[in-house]
């Protein structure tokens, strides 16, 4: 799928790296609050040896620039949606949420944390609703969380 200079693509193993970048970036910048468990190599290590080779991983690469953008799809769960700070409000999230609904036509769920509004905000308006909020005991950031659905 190619869009001018940035083409959402399926990661390969040598995408790894710079797509943990993007993850770590992000998460870095929208959700400055949010106390992580995991250390910059564990999460690199995460996303080279589960989630490149296991999910469903596409990444948005902008010509001269590379990679900007990660989307793991895990069968009906959109489970990662993470852009580059830099690269936010340019269209590439709204792209990977139309591709996510193209690879799960009979609907989606996530979870985001309830502090980041600006993820409800795009999630919404993209036909998702709120299902479910928690405390956050059950994910291991200790956050409390939402889960999204979208049903066609």
């Amino acid at each position: 799928m190619t869009d001018g200079a940035v083409v959402l693509r399926r990661a390969t193993a040598a995408d790894a790296r710079a797509a943990a970048d993007v993850w770590l970036r992000s998460f870095t910048a929208a959700l400055p609050t949010v106390v992580r468990p995991r250390t910059d190599d564990d999460v690199r290590d995460y996303i080279r040896d589960v989630v490149v080779p296991l999910r469903e991983t596409w990444v948005a690469e902008a010509s001269g620039t590379g990679i900007v953008g990660l989307m793991v799809l895990d069968g009906e769960k959109l489970s990662q949606l993470y852009l580059a700070p830099d690269w936010r409000g340019r269209g590439l999230g709204d792209r990977f949420v139309t591709l996510a609904k193209e690879r799960s036509p009979d609907g989606l769920t996530l979870w985001t944390f309830q502090v980041n509004e600006p993820a409800h905000r795009f999630y919404e308006r993209h036909g998702f609703t709120a299902a479910e909020y928690t405390d956050g005991s059950g994910n291991e950031e200790r956050e409390p969380d939402v889960r999204y659905v979208w049903r066609p």
